[in-house]
């Protein structure tokens, strides 16, 4: 007898149906499995037989050929390891095929027949919803992330008994209720702007980064609080709305950084990945190809904090994701893609000993500090919006100083702030004024005779590239948005360039 299970493959952050095809016939008792299968795929079959017979289900020897199509898809994880065991007992007639021809089943065995959780589920479900499936059959443990998708029927399964018991109608389908996303406020937040202590500089270079999603570099000596200054980064950004929530889960669930407790992203991530990280950690790759630190950190921060101290490749690995915001990670049988739409903070001590230019404690030669910045190539620094340096904090502002607005207030104007660019860009596919490309830099940051007098003067002394000129207009709007002025006035520009100076 021949039955058809259907199940799913994610690629990306998307999922394909895949028909896994079962074929009970008499000859020579056999277990193939085909369909361009990796090899824990191929060895589902060892756990699928032994998870079958240790649920106490008797099999007779016979012929079995399993096919998971098309077969032009590589198959990989373990997630195939249900839906054949259920197109097996199918085609042995043990359990009714009527209830499959609309389900999609997905889930690792154990050897005892235990359902085990697995990667991806909520792209998943969504790919099933989408093509017209009424319920989708997952892990247990997978349940409640699967169930923030509506329109579909969530079963939650935790062994090879249960789901037979579940199929053949003697219990009731262990339909998981449907979750709704609720989207934290600031009172989730553990930390606060208010928090920092002076810095009114940086904290205005944060606000204008947040503003406008411009990258920015933080540059003083150790303890002047730049690492403190940019976990509090998150916190003045505008909340995730439901669409961003969504894509961004569907990346942490194929990462496999989902689970009971945290069944889909509300916060805005922030993400720093450790100076030793290496390029396929970053960006993404590895065997399977799973997403990197930048898709991580979309829709959110990604920090590198000590920003020499990486490799320098990768640090130029960041130059494509910076401007594409998007990945493509290549393999021999597929292409995917991962978005990585992140708002760049780096820090850095300004010399490897950190208190240059202050001679009396410096103690780097001027080749030492010039190989030191040199770490960081010219093609990452002309990616960067924003470069502040942060002095060392006053003791008096340490102790019982007027403490800056909190993140409540800051992130009020920050919205109003978004709210003026969405507006403006309505039809287009910019958000942000970080994302105008070239064109669209012409059209909404003209400038009148005296700016450009004083942008013909800054991109000379500064060196500036093409790029670089750019930028300093793309934060020169997004200040005079925060002046709520239409046009771009000279102290906008001033301080835009004021902010470019890599000291």
């Amino acid at each position: 007898m021949v039955s058809v299970v259907f199940s799913a493959a994610v690629g990306g952050i998307e999922a394909q149906i895949i028909n896994v095809e079962t074929d009970v016939s008499d000859g020579l008792p056999v277990f193939n499995m085909v369909g361009y299968l990796s090899s824990e795929v191929k060895e589902a079959k060892d756990r699928v037989r032994t998870s079958i017979r240790n649920s106490g289900i008797s099999l007779k020897p016979k012929h079995i050929t399993v096919n998971l199509s098309p077969a032009d898809i590589k198959k990989t994880g373990t997630g195939f390891d249900l839906p054949v065991a259920v197109a097996l007992l199918a085609a042995y007639e043990i359990i009714p095929y009527d209830i499959l021809k609309d389900t999609v089943v997905v889930g690792e065995l154990s050897l005892e027949g235990n359902v085990r959780r697995i990667c991806g589920v909520l792209p998943i479900v969504i790919a099933a919803r989408d093509n017209g499936f009424k319920r989708c059959i997952v892990p247990k443990e997978n349940a409640l992330e699967g169930a923030v998708v509506e329109g579909i029927d969530v079963v939650g399964i935790s062994s090879v008994t249960e789901l037979i018991e579940v199929l053949s109608g003697d219990s009731p389908l262990p339909i998981i209720e449907h979750k709704e996303v609720v989207l934290d406020g600031e009172r989730n937040y553990d930390l606060d702007l208010c928090e920092v202590a002076g810095q009114l500089i940086a904290r205005r270079a944060v606000e204008i980064a947040v503003g406008g999603m411009h990258n920015l570099i933080l540059s003083g000596p150790p303890g002047a609080g730049k690492t403190m200054l940019a976990k509090r980064i998150p916190t003045v950004m505008p909340f995730l709305s439901f669409d961003e929530s969504m894509e961004l889960s569907r990346i942490y669930s194929i990462a496999g950084l989902l689970d009971s407790n945290r069944y889909v992203l509300t916060k805005r991530p922030f993400f720093s990945p450790h100076h030793t990280a290496t390029v396929p950690s970053v960006i993404g790759g590895g065997i399977h190809a799973a997403p990197g630190a930048v898709s991580l950190a979309h829709n959110g921060v990604l920090f590198l904090d000590e920003l020499p101290e990486f490799s320098r490749e990768v640090i130029d690995s960041l130059r494509q994701p910076l401007e594409d915001r998007k990945v493509n990670v290549s393999r021999l049988n597929a292409t995917y893609t991962y978005p990585s739409g992140f708002m760049l903070v780096a820090s850095m001590n300004p010399c490897p000993c950190g208190f240059y230019p202050d001679r009396t404690k410096c103690t780097c030669s001027p080749v030492s500090i010039a190989r030191y910045r040199r770490r960081i190539s010219r093609p990452i620094l002309d990616r960067i919006d924003l470069f502040v340096n942060v002095e060392k904090t006053d003791f008096r502002d340490i102790v019982g100083g007027t403490r800056g607005e909190d993140s409540r207030s800051v992130r009020n104007r920050i919205e109003k702030v978004r709210k003026i660019q969405l507006e403006r860009y309505e039809g287009t596919q910019v958000r942000f004024n970080s994302q105008l490309s070239g064109g669209l830099v012409e059209k909404y940051c003209s400038l009148s005779e005296p700016c450009k007098k004083l942008m013909e003067k800054a991109y000379d002394s500064l060196e500036l590239s093409a790029r670089g000129y750019h930028r300093i207009l793309k934060v020169a709007r997004t200040i005079a948005d925060m002046d709520g002025t239409d046009h771009i006035r000279e102290e906008h520009l001033t301080e835009a360039i004021g902010y470019r100076g890599f000291v």
